[in-house]
């Protein structure tokens, strides 16, 4: 791999830990009522974008100029194009619950929907680093245990919404919780989508 296109995979790294950083932090300050550091990373999505945007003129501009050396080269730039939306989704999605932190949501929740939304980012981050993982070590077993983990996430987000129309918290309140239920559950759709990508690249290398 030229020079290029190694740094156009370390800031696709970058952008993993970034996102992970966000999602597993998002989570924290909305559980921990850390209005303050919920707004930091809320604030951040600007710096998760512009990276997006700067990969994404790497990637296009190297295909664009035809430097790409043989068929591997291309199939590593045009798998990173298909990869950036759903990354810079789940940018949005960890911004999302920020938000929702800055105003104080957490402190709303239920004991029982607390212990979900903690699963749920648990879950997630180790989501993120499986993907993260598959793409780093071009690992074609990644998927199946990001797979593994969407149905985790998918169970949870049933159980949250059970207890999201089980009346016991504010309506207000379990709209809201009902929207970032959405936010993991989707996460954990876009991770899925990106280790089947690092898949790609996996069976490419062997």
């Amino acid at each position: 791999m030229d020079e290029p296109l190694r740094q156009i995979d370390r800031k696709v790294l970058e952008l993993f830990a970034m996102v992970g950083e966000h999602v597993s932090g998002a989570t924290h300050a909305l559980l921990a009522g850390d209005r303050e550091e919920a707004k930091r990373l809320a604030d951040r999505d600007e710096v998760v974008d512009s990276l997006y945007r700067e990969i994404d003129e790497l990637t296009m501009g190297q295909l664009l100029a035809g430097k790409a050396n043989g068929p591997n080269d291309v199939c590593f730039l045009v798998t990173v194009l298909r990869m950036l939306p759903d990354l810079e989704r789940n940018g949005d999605l960890a911004e999302h619950v920020a938000r929702r932190a800055a105003r104080g949501l957490g402190a709303e929740l239920s004991a029982r929907s607390r212990g979900l939304v903690e699963r749920m980012g648990e879950v997630a981050v180790h989501m993120w680093r499986a993907t993260a993982d598959a793409y780093g070590d071009r690992s074609v077993t990644g998927a199946d245990l990001v797979d593994d983990l969407d149905d985790e996430m998918d169970d949870l987000h049933v159980s949250l919404t059970v207890e999201v129309v089980a009346g016991t918290m504010p309506l207000p309140v379990a709209v809201e919780l009902a929207m970032i239920a959405r936010f993991y559950e989707r996460f954990g759709d876009h991770a899925v989508n990106l280790a089947r990508r690092a898949s790609t690249l996996a069976e490419m290398a062997t």
